[in-house]
């Protein structure tokens, strides 16, 4: 394992989003279509480093939420 990467990048601009709309992390998982956990969305809030494949899931959910069509650049700085 590298011991150069990073895991905690500080708090994402996803916990913003999601505090603005007033959404939870439950909001998210119920509007998931895929298995999105609790787990994987607190630690994408709190800049836990996520697999891409984790990343689309918190995505996509968090656009079936709110109906817009967010991209990963707009809720992850990494």
């Amino acid at each position: 394992m590298n011991a150069d990467i990073e895991k905690n990048l500080g708090e994402q601009p996803i916990s913003s989003i999601m505090a603005t709309i007033k959404l939870k992390p439950h909001d998210l998982v119920a509007h998931s279509d895929e298995q999105l956990t609790h787990k994987m969305v607190a630690r994408a809030m709190k800049g836990r480093r996520l697999t891409p494949r984790a990343k689309s899931k918190v995505l996509n959910a968090l656009n079936n939420a709110v109906g817009k069509n967010y991209t990963l650049k707009d809720l992850f700085t990494y």
